[in-house]
C-alpha cells in the first residue's frame, strides 16, 4: 500500500538543440507540458540542457597551446549560455507555471566572462528559487567552465518534500552527498552527462545510503542534435554521442523507472514518501548510523567573491578576527607563533 503522502515525478531524457538556446527552450516547454499531463509534480532536465553540453570539443586546447578556432568555438558556446538571472530564467519560470510543477533544470550560467555549470529551481507559482553551481567540473570541463562555491548548495522544502541537485561527477563526492543528507533531502536530482553502465549502480547507492529518492537525468544526443559545423569524431547524423541511462530509484534501491538507453523520454515514477521513513529505520547515515565522536564535517558556506568592494573587510574576515582577539588560547598561539617563524628565518 501506497502511503497518504506520495507524488508522481518526471525525468526527461532529451537532448538539447545545441547552440540555439531559444530552440532548446521551446523544446522544455514541450516536454515539460508532456510530463504534467502525465501528472508529474515535478519534472527534472538533464545536466547542461539549455546553452549545452559540448561533447567532444577539445576548443582547441593542448597543454601550452590555444588555437583561433578554438577561442571562435568558446564564444559561440559562450553565446548559447544563459544569464540569471535573465531572459531565459524568466521564460523556465513561465514554463514551471503553465506546467503546474517544479522545475528543475541543468543550464550553462553565464556570469561576466565566466561560464557555470549549474541547476535552476523553479516553482510551481512560476517563480525561481535558486540554484546550484558545480563545485568541481570534471577533467576537460575545467578548462570552460568555473568552480562553484558552498554558497549555491540549497535544499528546498517543499510540499512535495526536501529537494535538492548534485550535478554529474559531484555525486562521487562524499562529503557533498553528507551536506545534503544533513540538510534532509528526499527528493536527490542528480542530473548528469555520464551513460555509462556504471552510473545506475552508483544512483542506487546513493539512494540507499540517503535513504532518499534519487531522480538521475542525461541527455539522449545524435549527431542530428548538433549543428553540422561542430567538431565530432563522427559523421553519421544516427551516431549516438549520449545515450541516456535516466532513471528513478527508491530509498531502498529499487529502481521505480529506467534505466532507458532507448531515445529521448519522458519516465514517470510514484513517490510513496513513507520509504523514507522505512529506509531510516535502520540506516539514518547523518542520524543514528553516524559517530560524531569520531567524525565530522564542517560545510562552509560563504560566497567567495573575488573582488569585495567596502571600506571593511568581509564579514567572514572580522568574525575570525574578533574570534582570535576574544580566544585568550587563540592570541597565545598567534604571540608564540610569531617569534618561532621569524627565529626559522619564515
Amino acid at each position: 500500500m501506497m502511503s497518504k503522502q506520495a507524488c508522481t515525478v518526471a525525468v526527461v531524457q532529451a537532448a538539447s538543440v545545441a547552440f540555439d538556446t531559444q530552440r532548446t527552450l521551446a523544446k522544455a516547454e514541450r516536454l515539460a507540458a508532456e510530463a504534467a499531463a502525465q501528472g508529474a509534480k515535478l519534472a527534472l532536465f538533464p545536466e547542461a540542457f539549455v546553452g549545452g553540453y559540448p561533447r567532444e570539443l577539445s576548443f582547441g586546447t593542448t597543454v601550452g597551446s590555444r588555437t583561433a578556432e578554438g577561442r571562435e568555438e568558446f564564444r559561440v558556446y559562450w553565446d548559447s549560455a544563459i544569464d540569471v538571472p535573465g531572459p531565459a530564467t524568466e521564460r523556465l519560470a513561465a514554463i514551471a507555471g503553465s506546467s503546474g510543477m517544479y522545475v528543475i533544470v541543468g543550464v550553462i550560467e553565464r556570469d561576466g566572462g565566466t561560464l557555470y555549470c549549474t541547476v535552476l529551481f523553479f516553482s510551481p507559482a512560476g517563480r525561481y528559487m535558486g540554484k546550484h553551481r558545480k563545485l568541481m567540473p570534471t577533467a576537460s570541463e575545467r578548462l570552460i567552465w568555473g568552480f562553484g562555491d558552498g554558497s549555491t548548495m540549497p535544499v528546498f522544502d517543499t510540499p512535495l518534500g526536501k529537494v535538492g541537485a548534485v550535478i554529474c561527477w559531484e555525486n562521487y563526492m562524499p562529503l557533498l552527498r553528507a551536506a545534503h543528507y544533513a540538510k534532509g533531502v528526499q527528493i536527490y536530482c542528480a542530473p548528469t552527462a555520464d551513460g555509462r553502465d556504471t552510473w545506475l549502480s552508483s544512483m542506487r547507492h546513493i539512494a540507499l545510503e540517503g535513504r532518499c529518492f534519487v531522480l538521475s537525468c542525461n541527455q539522449f544526443a545524435r549527431r542530428s542534435d548538433y549543428p553540422d559545423r561542430y567538431a565530432s569524431k563522427a559523421d553519421d547524423p544516427d551516431y549516438v554521442m549520449s545515450r541516456g541511462g535516466s532513471c528513478i530509484i527508491d530509498p531502498l534501491g529499487e529502481i521505480l523507472a529506467g534505466p532507458n538507453y532507448e531515445g529521448e523520454a519522458v519516465l514517470i515514477a510514484d513517490l510513496d514518501m513513507g520509504r523514507i521513513a522505512q529506509g531510516k529505520f535502520d540506516f539514518d547515515v547523518v542520524g543514528h548510523y553516524a559517530r560524531p565522536d569520531v567524525f565530522s564535517l564542517f560545510v562552509d558556506e560563504t560566497p567567495k567573491a573575488a573582488v569585495v568592494f567596502g571600506g571593511r573587510p568581509p564579514r567572514a574576515v572580522q568574525r575570525d578576527t574578533a574570534t582570535a582577539a576574544d580566544s585568550p588560547a587563540r592570541s597565545r598561539q598567534l604571540s608564540e607563533a610569531v617569534p618561532a617563524a621569524q627565529a626559522q628565518g619564515v
